[in-house]
């Protein structure tokens, strides 16, 4: 696992962590923030789902040619209630830079009728990304979840490496 990614479970568990220490303070903790209104679900609506953990599939170096490249992110739901994924793409910067920039790749998504969609990448700290919030399935027991990427590098100099992955929730 590179640094990079430890740095971002890092961040993630503290603030998960910092999260959970605020709803155990109670109201008085709420109440300091009465600019912020509460959450809160509609009768009947269920609270959005949380990620919990990410399942890394096979990292590739990020291809040096300006070729078409299809990378396939599969989760299968094994458990025996309906789980909430989202499958996602990262193009990771190496540590010590050059950074890559959303305009160094294309990315597209294979949609069900086989056609080609383009995908738009965030960046921060040097990786790019998909949208989990859009990408979230949720999947019965038994189901596997398959979507194929397409990646393109546009520029001839950039380096780095694909890492497919996909993040559960709870």
């Amino acid at each position: 696992m590179s640094s990079k990614n430890s740095r971002l479970r890092v961040a993630f568990v503290a603030l998960v962590v910092g999260l959970a220490g605020l709803a155990a303070a109670g109201p008085a903790a709420a109440a300091t923030h009465q600019d912020i209104p509460p959450a809160a679900t509609a009768p009947g609506e269920q609270a959005p789902p949380v990620l919990v953990d990410f399942v890394d599939l096979a990292a590739s170096p990020l291809p040096a040619d300006s070729e078409k490249h299809e990378f396939t992110v599969t989760y299968r739901n094994e458990s025996l209630v309906d789980q909430t994924v989202a499958p996602q793409l990262l193009v990771e910067s190496p540590d010590a830079g050059p950074y890559l920039d959303p305009s160094d790749v294309k990315l597209e998504r294979r949609t069900a009728h086989g056609c080609w969609k383009t995908v738009q990448m965030g960046t921060q700290t040097g990786t790019l990304y998909t949208d989990l919030v859009t990408a979230q399935r949720t999947l019965h027991p038994g189901q596997t979840l398959t979507r194929v990427y397409r990646l393109t590098v546009t520029n001839p100099e950039a380096v780095g490496t694909v890492q497919p992955r996909v993040a559960l929730y709870a």
